[in-house]
Order: C-alpha cells, then sequence, then structure tokens
C-alpha cells in the first residue's frame, strides 16, 4: 500500500466509517494527532540481478497534514509530501527517480511502479544514469 492509500483506509473510508457517523470527526482528530508518519516500500531487482534496491514513499504528519487528516481532505496530501523535504518526506516517484539515476533500477521500473508516470518522467528531466 501506498500512503495514500493507508490514509484513504484510515480517514475515508474502512475504518473511520465503521465507526458511527456522530463518532467520525473525533476518530479523525484521534488519527491525526496520534499518527507519527506513514512509510511505505517495494522492493525492485536491481540492473545487475544481484539484489534489491528498495523504494520508497514517506509522510510525517506536520501539522498541515494532521488538518488534512482532521477535516477529511486526505486527497491533498500528495502535495505535502512533495513539499515536504524538509521534514524528510520524499514520494515514491522522487525515490525512483534517484535510484534510477544511480544506475540502480531502469527507466521503464521507474514507469510501471511510478503512482505519477508524469511526476517522475518530469523528475528525471532528461537527465541520464550513471554509470555503475
Amino acid at each position: 500500500m501506498n500512503t495514500k492509500q493507508v490514509l484513504e483506509m484510515f480517514a475515508d473510508h474502512g475504518v473511520v466509517d465503521a465507526f458511527p457517523s456522530t463518532q467520525q470527526e473525533q476518530i479523525r482528530v484521534q488519527l491525526s494527532a496520534n499518527l507519527r508518519a506513514v512509510l511505505s516500500q517495494i522492493l525492485l531487482p536491481t540492473l545487475d540481478g544481484r539484489g534489491r534496491v528498495a523504494a520508497f514513499e514517506l509522510m510525517v504528519n506536520t501539522p498541515s497534514v494532521a488538518a488534512l487528516i482532521r477535516d477529511n481532505k486526505t486527497f491533498r496530501i500528495t502535495n505535502d509530501i512533495l513539499t515536504g523535504s524538509k521534514y524528510g518526506m520524499i514520494s515514491l516517484e522522487a525515490s525512483l527517480v534517484e535510484h534510477y539515476l544511480a544506475g540502480l533500477i531502469s527507466y521503464e521500473q521507474v514507469l510501471t511502479k511510478a503512482q505519477d508516470q508524469q511526476a517522475a518522467i518530469q523528475l528525471i528531466g532528461g537527465q541520464k544514469p550513471r554509470k555503475r
């Protein structure tokens, strides 16, 4: 599961919906106050076939993220991840591109695993991977 799917499961569907509608706002408030971070990862085979590399996405529960969870606007959290590098956040696309530029994975792997292919292509921006 990626970060967006985890938050949708908790805040938008499933867990919160399991509570009576009169308690759902309280549950979102509690989730926003107690969540610390969401880390999701995928393991990809390296180009040389000798191992695997972890591409990951990290969302830290900043005051902005907590407010989005509280206000049931988790669809906006992707923007916070993209702009939250000073808090250690990284998008899956940025992680995939780092591995590609380091020569660890292929361009095709970036495109097939990215949640947002256009964002990944834009991050690559015509750069070529370093030789390993």
